[in-house]
């Protein structure tokens, strides 16, 4: 199998998208499929590398971290005429997923795309949701023209249905247990973050307005009211809301930047407590790796983050945009250490199971399905041409 991927987001940018293309091409290296993956250029060297034709970009204003990228078609077409995929891969719908689109049409070649990202619900916090329906309406017309089209969560395929969206499935998402594991924990990485003794909250993602990070930080700020000396927030992130959030001046917050791969393991071994605020998520990443890391965690019971939310199991729901009862449910756990270590045992006991290889070994076995079945239907017309 061959499989040509095309991406308006891509590595070295940090987001739960790009951790998990990461992952699916390290699953491809290992089984031996081919392929080769068109994406954005960060830093205006634009040229290929093994396997990755990168393009100019710049960014896109809902979501910096995904770009708008300046493909040029006839390399594309040139690359992919040598390559000969079996299947297109389309990972975003925007200038680079259009021309993936371009080539599988022109190529008869099978294309499903795959959805990470709710833009519609970004818009609010940007102050643009009047072109929520022109968002969706495009969406919906991209979407209809790949063969299947595949999300991270229940909740997530329901909404792109009732949207009018074809052909859903959920591919869900794995964790690196070998990573993320309570083991990583760290006496001397909290003694060097200043956490000491104190309980630490971790927020791990993006530091921006669609995180609802302003939920984080009034739960904060009510927690300090009696448990100041007791509790810190560790912060670990980049975006437009970090130098915001610093000028608060809010002595027991932690700020670590970004952070990937065993750094960040440490960092999640090493609290006590996940706090995740955000109501946009189609799936959360994060969930399973704070879970994986034996921390119980505190988030709305909404969107993507139902798929694997179990209140009173794994963590403690509460409600959206609701800093009162966020700030409730942690302190749940600051006063309760049998609570704690219940949600913890649970919470790695839950995360055990969810691999990414059986994650991919069915996603693979997917696009098997897709490329055999346009196989049958072109064999079948080439047979009606060769009877007529």
């Amino acid at each position: 199998m061959k499989i040509a991927i095309f991406t308006d987001t891509f590595l070295p940018q940090i987001n739960g998208v790009t951790n998990t293309l990461d992952k699916l091409i390290k699953y491809y290296d290992k089984r031996g499929i081919g392929y080769v993956v068109f994406a954005p250029d960060y830093t205006q060297n634009t040229g290929t590398e093994e396997n990755i034709q990168r393009f100019s970009s710049f960014p896109f204003f809902l979501y910096p971290e995904c770009s708008i990228t300046l493909p040029n078609y006839s390399k594309i077409k040139e690359r992919l005429d040598q390559f000969k995929p079996d299947l297109i891969h389309i990972v975003t719908p925007f200038s680079m997923g259009l021309k993936g689109l371009k080539y599988g049409k022109e190529a008869d070649v099978p294309i499903i795309a795959s959805y990470h990202t709710n833009f519609s619900l970004y818009l609010p916090y940007y102050n643009v949701k009047l072109i929520d329906n022109l968002l969706w309406k495009y969406t919906v017309w991209f979407h209809n023209q790949c063969l299947m089209n595949f999300c991270p969560s229940q909740d997530t395929m329901e909404d792109l249905i009732n949207h009018d969206i074809k052909n859903v499935k959920i591919w869900g998402r794995g964790i690196d247990s070998n990573l993320f594991s309570s083991e990583k924990r760290s006496a001397k990485l909290r003694q060097d973050l200043g956490i000491s003794d104190r309980l630490a909250v971790l927020y791990v993602g993006r530091v921006s307005p669609e995180k609802d990070l302003d939920t984080f930080v009034k739960a904060a700020l009510e927690i300090n009211k009696t448990k100041k000396d007791e509790v810190c927030f560790v912060i670990t992130g980049e975006g437009p809301m970090l130098e915001e959030l610093k000028t608060l001046n809010i002595d027991n917050f932690i700020f670590t930047g970004y952070k990937r791969g065993v750094e960040l393991s440490a960092i999640y071994a090493s609290c006590d407590i996940f706090a995740f605020p955000s109501t946009t998520e189609t799936y959360g990443n994060v969930i399973l790796e704070a879970f994986a890391s034996a921390l119980p965690v505190v988030a709305p019971y909404i969107s993507g983050l139902k798929e694997n939310l179990l209140n009173n199991y794994n963590s403690l729901c509460c409600l959206p945009k609701n800093h009162e009862d966020m700030a409730e449910s942690i302190m749940r756990l600051v006063k309760d250490d049998e609570l704690r270590k219940h949600l913890s045992e649970n919470a790695r006991e839950y995360a055990r199971d969810k691999t990414w290889d059986s994650i991919f070994s069915k996603l693979v076995s997917d696009f098997n399905e897709v490329i055999d079945d346009c196989s049958a239907v072109q064999d079948y017309d080439k047979n009606i041409k060769i009877s007529a």
